[in-house]
């Protein structure tokens, strides 16, 4: 369902910038925060279970992100 909403020119200019940021739509960032507001996506939920292993099943998830990412920043370094 389609839903429209008149914002200020400033939190239009805030909302695009963001959304650019994290490489996601308006809509996009618009749902996830009114779930997040709404209490149907807890992030602090998520991060406990990747890091319990449960139902992503990998217990190395949260514990490999720091290697990999230097990994990654190293290789583009050296292009």
């Amino acid at each position: 369902m389609a839903v429209s909403v008149r914002l200020d020119p400033i939190l239009e200019a805030r909302l695009t910038q963001q959304a650019n940021l994290l490489g996601v739509t308006k809509s996009e960032f618009i749902k996830d925060a009114l779930e997040r507001v709404l209490g149907m996506k807890d992030p602090a939920a998520l991060l406990r279970e990747v890091r319990s292993g449960g139902k992503l099943r990998r217990k190395d998830a949260s514990a490999n992100v720091s290697r990999l990412m230097k990994t990654k920043l190293r290789a583009k370094r050296s292009d």
